[in-house]
């Protein structure tokens, strides 16, 4: 335990991973809450390989025409966002099938994205580093980005937080209320893709669903009050960022796997204690 503290204390990297890591989670506690009781967990899936579509068009833009402004995290957000938009607009004013048109967003984002990174030269590390997730490659300059999307995320919950919740619970009542309920959903899906583009940085693209979903779930199994749910989905997510850096220090893994690893093993053992009190 000596060392990793030394280690984080004397190495800036893993220092900007850890606080990349905590600022991801608080969003993640707070929006994970949403989608669980939502049920929209699997839309989180879609948003996250769209936005490959973002990483691979920014790549191609920063290394074919040398546009330096052109950062792959930007690129995400704005695919992020995007996916989320067309997910919400083709569900309302279609009335299509939620699974259809995640599943539509999810294999097309996933082309466009693999189209550019075709046409982009060189080994694309960023690439898996987003991919897969690589905590050490958060730069002073990304935890500030991430640090400004977390703020704007927890403002706007906190500002809304009662309506978010109507629409997530009941959205026939809502409409009663008056309230914006299209509107809302696609604010909704947008804070899930801001978010998507947070917890990105932690875990990579192709574990975002664990972090987003598995604290919250594990949560909900202590409570159904929705803020309590959140306060522990926050704590829970902060645990798994750190015990899991923890373990991938000492045992030179991957840290967004390990992270993955210790929330799928803690929801594994909580259900198990859950059931068998029943």
């Amino acid at each position: 335990m000596d060392s990793f503290f030394e280690a984080i204390s004397k190495n800036s990297l893993l220092l900007y991973a850890l606080l990349a890591a905590l600022v991801a989670s608080v969003v993640g506690g707070i929006i994970g809450s949403y989608v669980i009781v939502k049920r929209i967990a699997f839309i989180s899936g879609s948003i996250s390989h769209s936005v490959l579509a973002g990483i691979g068009f920014f790549l191609w833009l920063e290394r074919t025409q040398q546009i330096a402004f052109a950062s792959p995290l930007q690129g995400a957000l704005l695919a992020g966002v995007a996916s989320a938009m067309l997910i919400g607009w083709i569900h309302l004013k279609y009335r299509q099938r939620e699974d259809a048109v995640i599943a539509a967003v999810w294999s097309v984002g996933t082309a466009i994205g693999v189209l550019f990174i075709s046409q982009t030269p060189g080994y694309n590390v960023e690439l898996t580093n987003f991919l897969v997730g690589n905590l050490l490659w958060v730069s002073p300059q990304d935890l500030i980005f991430l640090s400004i999307l977390d703020i704007a995320v927890i403002l706007t919950c906190y500002l809304l937080h009662y309506r978010l919740l109507a629409i997530c619970f009941d959205e026939d009542q809502a409409r009663l209320q008056g309230l914006s309920v299209n509107r809302l959903y696609l604010l909704l899906l947008s804070l899930i893709a801001v978010t998507v583009v947070l917890l990105m940085q932690v875990v990579g693209i192709m574990l975002v669903m664990t972090m987003l979903t598995l604290p919250a779930t594990v949560a909900n199994l202590f409570t159904n009050k929705l803020s309590r749910m959140m306060g522990i989905s926050i704590l829970l997510s902060m645990a798994f960022c750190f015990v899991g850096m923890f373990l991938s220090f000492h045992l030179d893994w991957p840290a967004g796997a390990t992270i993955a690893l210790v929330a799928g093993i803690t929801y594994a053992i909580t259900l198990l204690a859950a059931y068998r009190k029943k």
